[in-house]
């Protein structure tokens, strides 16, 4: 397989959301119930996040998220283990998606850059942690977890896990929900950093396949390594062979609809 060719990205397209009016926000929403022109405005306002995110990442190609710990710094373990994950992506085709972060995050946007790949981040407002990072080729930011946790997905064909907190835990845990439930097909999920995660495994193949609650099937979705090259290999092996992507042109853009290069060509996958 041909990597891609060496790039040199511009600077990070930044997409605002497209909120029109500010309101109490998203704890003001959550709070309970609000009157009905508040909550319709609200739902707007959402949709219009919606719309942004279809528009920013239409044509970023197919993509590979990962998720991990914005608290690792460069100094840490696994901070290079995502960096060298990220590279490996790149030079199988994939573009390398991230929440746009600090540590994972950017070690794997980092590591993607600098193979010549592309790099995508969906940034989140956040009072800490949302700073975007320095190695994305486009970012598009969003006020809600619940829209960012959709374009994480709807554009991935595989997802890995590194080491991470809550956050980490809940995307990796629902990416696996969904495939588990047929909401999307069953793609690949590459748990890196085999000391943080068996204990994991572990609990769930003795407790929740023990109890019942999950399936002895469901474990066999994961796929834990240490390793960035058997990681991009199983990656790109379910993408090829059981998702039927090629390589091919890129999709054509409609300049009626504002759709114009801003990012380096998409990596040659496509659906065959």
């Amino acid at each position: 397989m041909t990597p891609p060719r060496n790039l040199e990205p511009p600077p990070p397209t930044v997409e605002p959301p497209l909120d029109l009016v500010r309101s109490g926000g998203e704890e003001r929403y959550l709070a309970g119930p609000q009157s009905r022109l508040a909550e319709l405005a609200w739902t707007l306002r959402v949709a219009w996040q919606f719309i942004n995110g279809f528009r920013v990442l239409h044509f970023v190609g197919p993509c590979v998220t990962v998720f991990g710990s914005a608290r690792f710094p460069e100094e840490h373990a696994y901070y290079d283990l995502a960096r060298r994950l990220g590279a490996e992506l790149a030079r199988s085709g994939f573009t390398v998606m991230t929440g746009g972060g600090p540590g994972i995050m950017e070690a794997a946007n980092r590591g993607a850059r600098e193979a010549g790949g592309r790099s995508i981040g969906c940034n989140i407002e956040l009072p800490h942690e949302q700073e975007p990072n320095p190695y994305l080729d486009r970012m598009v930011l969003f006020r809600h977890f619940f829209v960012r946790k959709v374009m994480l997905v709807k554009y991935s064909y595989a997802f890995v896990g590194m080491p991470g907190g809550f956050g980490t835990l809940d995307e990796v845990f629902e990416a696996a929900t969904l495939i588990q439930t047929g909401k999307i097909r069953d793609f690949p999920i590459v748990l890196m950093g085999s000391e943080y995660w068996n204990p994991m495994v572990t609990f769930m193949r003795e407790t929740l396949v023990g109890l019942g609650t999950i399936d002895a099937a469901d474990l066999d979705r994961l796929t834990v390594t240490d390793d960035p090259a058997i990681a991009a290999a199983c990656i790109r092996d379910a993408a090829i062979r059981h998702f039927g992507l090629s390589y091919r042109k890129e999709r054509r853009r409609h300049w009626v609809l504002g759709e114009r290069r801003s990012v380096p060509p998409p990596s040659r996958h496509g659906r065959g």
